[in-house]
């Protein structure tokens, strides 16, 4: 994977997802639940996301084998989680967060619960201003609002432990509908640059967070993109995006700076709702490949890689045609069994 996209399933590739990775995201260990691996990541750092491409893909199942079998589902909430992360500086002037010292990504990792989790980040700021860790889409008291408002960010060399809370959907005790955590959310500092953050967020200072609800799909791996003023998660041109034919994809879009932009991923669609996925043949969700996003939103979908149309270097851009011609293009590398993507290598050259 390139600077600071993919995750590869459990959430993992928030710790190296970003610019250690050039190789193409690391899969799933086929012998490690899900639940387990995201688990271990949230407890105990990155020691699980270490786990090399290398190291698992002689684990993961093939992609026929994959779609023979039902498709995982996330379990009941309610754990109490703990994570450290950093802030650190990176070079080229960008910032990043990270589960380890020294290997900080733009985007920061991926953030993974259940509704009805607990979350307590211990967040230490290693750079030379001051920063924080603001949240949307959970609950969280007014200490871990992550602003300087309200004095809830993190001087240089300090640690704050911020605390995030997820509920499932209940009623109300005047008989109205409290809807729940899930959904694709994100983080970001609220602080560098400006009292409200402007700089840390120009600079890379922001990655995702997935609520799920109890039985929704769990897809195979999950990528990040993050439309950035005119660049997808801060580079130049958009990352190139791995997968085989048949895996159940993941993508998180969020969007911040100045721009709206629409979100387009050629040969593929979702339908718009909370997960992307219809619930049935009689769902009335709105099926897309094209959406609008301006400054602050999130969605996330799942697709079958390749599904109906096959293998291919298939793009998702930008569909504001100025802001395409200006780099806001990348592509989804869907490859055969084999490995290989029909004329990938004479458009590549």
């Amino acid at each position: 994977m390139n600077d600071a996209t993919g995750e590869t399933r459990g959430t993992a590739a928030g710790a190296e997802g970003g610019a250690a990775a050039d190789a193409g995201p690391a899969a799933r260990p086929a012998a490690l639940g899900r639940r387990a691996f995201t688990g271990r990541l949230l407890a105990g750092g990155a020691a699980a996301a270490a786990l090399g491409t290398a190291a698992v893909a002689a684990t993961r199942p093939t992609a026929a084998a994959a779609a023979a079998r039902p498709a995982a589902t996330a379990p009941a909430g309610g754990e109490v989680r703990h994570l450290r992360m950093y802030a650190e500086k990176l070079p080229d002037g960008r910032m990043g967060y990270g589960l380890e010292k020294g290997k900080a990504t733009v985007p920061g990792p991926l953030i993974e619960l259940n509704e009805g989790d607990t979350l307590h980040i211990e967040f230490e700021n290693t750079m030379d201003v001051a920063a924080s860790l603001h949240v949307h889409g959970v609950d969280y008291e007014i200490t871990s609002d992550g602003t300087a408002m309200t004095h809830s960010h993190v001087e240089p060399g300090g640690t704050r432990t911020y605390t995030w809370r997820t509920h499932a959907p209940g009623r109300r005790a005047d008989g109205t509908w409290r809807a729940g955590s899930a959904g694709y959310w994100h983080y970001h500092d609220h602080v560098v640059g400006t009292e409200h953050g402007t700089g840390g967020l120009r600079a890379g200072l922001y990655g995702p967070v997935i609520v799920r609800r109890k039985g929704d799909i769990l897809p195979e791996r999950t990528f990040t993109i993050v439309f950035n003023d005119m660049t997808i998660n801060n580079l130049p041109a958009g990352p190139d995006l791995e997968a085989t034919v048949g895996e159940r994809v993941e993508f998180v879009s969020i969007t911040h700076g100045e721009y709206y932009h629409t979100f387009h991923l050629h040969g593929h669609r979702w339908a718009d709702n909370r997960t992307g996925l219809l619930t049935g043949p009689d769902d009335p969700s709105q099926v897309v490949d094209n959406k609008i996003v301006g400054p602050g939103d999130s969605f996330g979908f799942q697709v079958i890689a390749g599904e109906g149309v096959g293998a291919g270097a298939w793009m998702y851009h930008c569909h504001v045609q100025s802001h395409s011609d200006m780099g806001m293009v990348g592509r989804f590398l869907v490859k055969k069994a084999d490995g290989t993507i029909p004329d990938y290598e004479a458009h590549h050259h």
